[in-house]
């Protein structure tokens, strides 16, 4: 490795601790209903309002937050760290969706968002069955030292709130965490790329 590289990756290593450590000023905050909490409406403006404060209210009655719904996943499995994860209050009784890699393998949790109970059994999917974008999306995030956690924390920071899901997005080449939080009665979507995430 050069000098340059080894140089830049050091400044790289640093980026994401000094952004939680700091105020997150390299986070992309946007306000809006984020794509991923819309529902299948037809495109309802109003329905779409209703569904999506349904949710915040069953979300802000959770005893569980979303990080220790990733923290219980991921203490099934040692090592196991959280590619996505999501709150649902709409299956009757809310939970969190949780899908934490490992071993090569993508393991689908579900969290009981009141008691933090594993609900019915897990399920693991071996990578090789992703397609190729998934899979090089997953060995980049197993690649890289930041968690999801991590972004999640910083999210939460910078947008004043409570994150709702989180999870990977690739634009233009860079793997980022794309955080979705509740901000008083706003939802924010935070954007933050992890070093080390860019596309080779």
């Amino acid at each position: 490795m050069t000098t340059a590289k080894r140089l830049t990756s050091q400044l790289l290593a640093i980026a994401l601790p000094a952004l939680l450590l700091a105020a997150p000023v390299q986070a992309t905050v946007t306000g809006g209903t984020p794509t991923a909490l819309h529902g299948d409406t037809d495109g309802d403006a109003e329905v779409d309002r209703q569904a999506v404060s349904r949710e915040i209210e069953r979300f802000r009655s959770s005893s569980i937050s979303i990080s220790q719904a990733m923290a219980i996943a991921e203490a099934r499995h040692a090592g196991a760290t959280t590619a996505d994860v999501s709150f649902d209050g709409g299956s009757g009784v809310p939970v969190y969706r949780v899908k934490t890699l490992h071993n090569d393998r993508i393991w689908r949790h579900t969290i009981n968002a009141a008691t933090g109970e594993l609900v019915g059994g897990e399920a693991a999917l071996p990578l090789a069955e992703l397609d190729l974008d998934d899979r090089s999306n997953l060995a980049a995030l197993g690649a890289i030292k930041h968690r999801l956690a991590d972004a999640v924390h910083v999210a939460e920071r910078a947008a004043s709130g409570k994150a709702i899901s989180g999870g990977l997005v690739r634009e233009r080449g860079r793997l980022n965490f794309a955080i979705v939080v509740i901000s008083g009665d706003n939802l924010k979507e935070v954007i933050l790329e992890p070093p080390g995430a860019r596309a080779k």
